[in-house]
């Protein structure tokens, strides 16, 4: 007996260390996202978990952010990536500015960088020595922002007041989200009555909100650049008693965002892909991997979600 349990012991000791040297053997690709306290990210992680489970030819390592503004936890991640010299890293940045010079340290250690969701800034690309055709792969924010707010002007109308709620100004996305919004805003000539950002969270977009309906009693509308702060302004106005009487949009097409539309506390959002944009830059991380040469803009495709996607 104990002859045959030593074999059985050793047997199973040997399978075990086959199967760490395979997962060994296997290329590593990093999923850093943004904060997963957003559900985009979530999604995100779990649309991609499920695509790479499938793959099986790769061991993917998602990690995120505590919230949107946790930029010390993204570069932490990045460095840990760089010490385990992994093979592929894709980064959806925080900080579309600061994080510019992580990246570099990436590529230097031998590490293949796909920027995607969200771009690098191009002055701190090459104040970095990096392309400024840097390869990003994802959404056009300003022609997403400017489909969302188009479809909300034509449901105000001409002349309506509006507020609109940005995300984190050290973001390429909330900068591009902003002047698609005010670019819609001029065309369907609407009144903005204030700009502020609530740094994509929910919490903040309602105490935001909260304070502008004081200010601006009258608004009728109002346009933010995530799902979350849709959420937190909705708070905020049916706090109010304003509820069904403010129009809101959201962005991203969270599943929050879908029950909200079909409740009628928001009118429309937007669905850019996340998961999808995600699994293509890591498919495109390991083409250059591979020898192929990749820069610029890979864009990826946005769709506005409304009540008549939803039935």
């Amino acid at each position: 007996m104990k002859k045959l349990l030593a074999v059985v012991i050793t047997v199973g000791l040997l399978m075990s260390l086959c199967g760490i040297a395979l997962a060994a053997d296997k290329p590593v690709v990093g999923l850093v996202m943004k904060s997963l306290s957003n559900e985009h990210f979530k999604k995100m992680e779990e649309g991609v978990r499920k695509w790479a489970d499938a793959d099986g030819t790769f061991e993917l390592v998602p990690v995120g952010m505590n919230s949107e503004t946790d930029i010390d936890t993204q570069i932490s991640a990045i460095e840990n990536f760089i010490a385990r010299k992994i093979d592929v890293m894709v980064l959806a940045p925080a900080d579309s500015a600061g994080i510019a010079p992580f990246v570099k340290k990436a590529i230097d250690a031998g590490i293949v960088v796909v920027n995607f969701d969200n771009k690098l800034e191009t002055a701190a690309l090459t104040a970095n020595g990096l392309p400024e055709d840097f390869l990003y792969v994802g959404p056009n924010d300003e022609k997403g922002a400017y489909m969302v707010a188009k479809y909300m002007g034509e449901k105000l109308g001409k002349g309506a007041k509006v507020i609109l709620l940005e995300g984190s100004p050290g973001a390429d996305n909330a900068r591009q989200r902003q002047e698609g919004f005010l670019r819609a805003v001029k065309e369907c000539e609407l009144e903005v009555l204030a700009d502020q950002t609530a740094h994509w969270e929910i919490e903040e977009a309602n105490t935001v909100m909260t304070n502008l309906l004081t200010r601006f009693p009258g608004v009728q509308g109002v346009i933010t650049a995530a799902d979350g702060m849709a959420l937190g302004a909705v708070r905020a106005v049916e706090a109010a008693g304003l509820g069904g009487k403010v129009l809101i949009s959201g962005y991203d097409n969270q599943d929050q965002a879908k029950a909200m539309i079909r409740d009628g506390k928001i009118v429309c959002t937007i669905d850019q892909f996340g998961a999808e944009n995600a699994i293509e830059a890591i498919k495109i991380g390991f083409r250059i991997k591979n020898g192929e040469k990749f820069s610029g803009w890979t864009e990826t495709p946005g769709k506005v979600i409304t009540i008549d996607d939803l039935n």
